[in-house]
């Protein structure tokens, strides 16, 4: 992952001197504009727009501090610096290969200017990119500010009109992020809210819409959107606080300049097209170690099916089970077993850490040199459950163990947190992770910030709710699904485990654990594995669910990561179509809601060539697919009409000849 060099630096090294103008900051092309300013009350603000017409009104800014009180009021500019950026980096897995990552960077310093003031200084740096703008905080290292702490912020993100949008109202700090992404009018946002991100709003000209979001969260608190707290149209950030001390949310260390998370407004012209943007791991750094031991790829999976397994005398958390799942994924390509909930001593009850667990010993029942060895003779590598906090207390110790075990990687659950302290072992685990070779994937995680591209083994995680929510709700509808694509999904990986076969209509649903249902069609469960991106994706069903029924050669051929993303069409809740290439081919998934529709498939994103095209099609009933082959020619090509169930979707690759 070699950055490539910046193409032209400073535009501007030294300090301006102190403007009372507004300064203004333009995108490579122009389509994205900030203007900063400052308000009568002498507080620094920014203002947004896209393609020429405002998309956020000049908004408050600055930072509230634990000693001090606010440092937001009664500033001054005293000097500005620019920059331009045009360069290009590398990501292991993710919805694109070569990223451009162009900007254009304003940093601005601002003093308090007030008589008996302290004389604190504060920099904001803002960027704009086409897809959208992006600021952080930096509180530089200084006598006034030693030793405080941070409380909170004064951001905020101002609407010019009552905007229609979508968010997931979490209403408390400590939770699995998991949740439906519910449409609200902006005027209906109030100050006990807790949105997490991605908070996606539609301005109403056109189509443009914006996603608020953050970026390279690290030695921080994670951040949540409430209304404004002066009944405003719009929202405002709020912090998590610390579990040690609630009326702070940012210990600060004394000596070093305290940077926050980039606040992100992503920007496209239609709601699918946000789906292409990079812009969350644009954000971040790239990785400071060797990667080329990572190897995404699919899983075949124990728990959400059960496990229910033909042929095994009991089935459950066993060898005898392990190894039967180990062969279904030898013969259907895939890569990896996930070994889930049970295996180590004192392991079960959920989120709970029992006494005498040890995530160093496995249960009797469980053979873990015999299970890698099974696994590794057959091309198939293993994957291991882990509490985090029965983790925790054994980290080091652990990770050494797995990696000399010969485990691939790891997935940890029940974080349900993103105050400054869990933020911090994510970091400390991502680094241990890697110094030990072993990939990762969270659950009860907070919303992606873009650490993939910095932590590239970190394939995948949770902070959705997904398909295991079937086993005893009501509420993973096709709607839910659709509406994920343009919300959770535009953040970063997402662990959705999706492949569910035992498919009935929605009027036929029923609750059950073991194994469950999904109101779904198989042609949205192949669908899934296109719209939703996830480098380590989990087939969560059964082995018996898949024997012998068509659609199992789309799963074991369809690829993980991607060289390409196209967003072609779809409408937040309503429907989403997106292509995706790997090499020569292309991959294409579309789904919808409850409502049946035609949805028409523009073939220009294949570019030259002939490709031999298989699809699979919604039936007559949930459980059937129509499965037809085709050739698609160099000339002139006709759109593809594709016919989506209710609650259904499609899945097509296009195989380069």
């Amino acid at each position: 992952m070699k950055k490539s060099v910046v193409l032209a630096a400073f535009l501007a090294s030294a300090a301006t001197p102190a403007l009372a103008a507004d300064l203004r900051l333009a995108s490579p092309s122009g389509r994205v504009e900030i203007v900063v300013g400052t308000s009568p009350e002498r507080q620094p603000t920014y203002a947004v727009s896209f393609d020429g017409k405002p998309v956020l009104a000049p908004s408050g800014l600055g930072l509230d501090l634990v000693k001090g009180g606010r440092l937001s009021y009664g500033l001054a500019v005293t000097g500005s610096t620019r920059q331009t950026v045009n360069r290009r980096y590398t990501l292991t897995a993710g919805k694109a290969r070569d990223v451009a990552d162009q900007f254009n960077e304003l940093s601005v310093d601002f003093r308090e200017g007030d008589a008996g003031a302290p004389g604190r200084t504060l920099r904001i740096v803002f960027r704009a990119y086409d897809d959208g703008a992006a600021f952080r905080y930096v509180l530089p290292v200084q006598p006034q500010t030693a030793g405080t702490d941070i409380a909170g912020e004064m951001t905020r993100f101002d609407f010019p009109r009552d905007y229609q949008c979508w968010g997931l109202n979490l209403g408390r700090y400590g939770s699995s992020h998991e949740g439906e992404f519910d449409p609200v009018r902006a005027s209906s946002l109030r100050e006990h809210n807790l949105y997490d991100a991605p908070f996606v709003c539609s301005t109403g000209e056109g189509g443009t819409t914006f996603a608020l979001a953050e970026a390279n969260l690290r030695n921080y608190a994670g951040m949540y959107l409430q209304g404004r707290g002066d009944g405003g149209v719009g929202t405002q950030v709020k912090l998590s606080p610390r579990l040690d001390d609630p009326l702070v949310a940012v210990r600060t260390r004394i000596g070093s300049e305290t940077v926050s998370p980039w606040r992100v407004v992503m920007l496209a012209d239609a709601p699918a097209r946000l789906l292409q943007s990079n812009l969350i791991t644009s954000l971040n750094p790239d990785p400071d170690f060797d990667t080329s031991w990572i190897k995404p790829g699919k899983s075949a999976w124990d728990w959400w099916n059960g496990p229910t397994l033909a042929g095994v005398q009991t089935a459950g958390t066993n060898d005898e089970t392990v190894k039967r799942f180990i062969d279904f994924a030898a013969a259907s390509g895939l890569e990896y077993m996930l070994i889930d909930e049970g295996w180590y001593m004192g392991a079960g009850g959920g989120g709970l850490v029992r006494p005498g667990v040890d995530v160093t010993r496995s249960i009797p029942e469980i053979n873990l040199p015999e299970l890698v060895d099974y696994g590794r003779k057959r091309g198939v590598g293993l994957w291991l459950w882990l509490n985090w906090k029965a983790l925790d207390a054994q980290m080091d110790e652990a990770l050494a163990l797995y990696e000399k075990l010969g485990i691939k990687g790891i997935k940890v659950d029940f974080m349900d947190r993103d105050d400054q302290a869990m933020v911090d072992w994510y970091h400390r685990l991502l680094r241990g992770a890697a110094k030990h070779k072993l990939m990762v994937n969270l659950h009860g995680a907070y919303h992606p910030t873009g650490l993939a591209r910095t932590y590239p083994h970190y394939l995948t995680q949770e902070g959705v709710m997904g398909a295991e929510y079937n086993k005893w709700s009501r509420r993973v509808t096709a709607r839910h699904n659709v509406t994920l694509a343009f919300t959770r999904q535009l953040l970063g990986p997402m662990d959705y485990t999706p492949g569910g076969f035992r498919n009935v209509r929605p009027e036929e649903f029923t609750i059950r654990n073991a194994p469950p249902f999904v109101q779904t069609t198989r042609g949205q469960a192949l669908a899934m594995y296109v719209v939703y991106e996830s480098p380590f994706s989990v087939v969560a069903d059964t082995p018996d669910a898949y024997r012998g029924e068509p659609g199992l050669d789309f799963i074991s051929d369809v690829p993980v990561t991607w060289d390409e993303t196209r967003a072609i069409a779809g409408e937040i809740g309503e429907y989403v179509v997106v292509a995706r290439r790997k090499g020569r081919d292309w991959y294409v998934g579309a789904m919808t809601n409850e409502q049946a529709r035609t949805v028409t498939l523009p073939l220009d994103f294949l570019g030259g060539g002939r490709f031999a095209l298989t699809s699979w099609a919604d039936g007559d009933v949930p459980t059937e697919l129509k499965v037809d082959r085709t050739s698609v020619g160099r000339g002139a090509r006709q759109p593809i009409t594709l016919q989506l169930a209710a609650s259904g979707g499609a899945a097509l690759r296009f195989k380069a000849e």
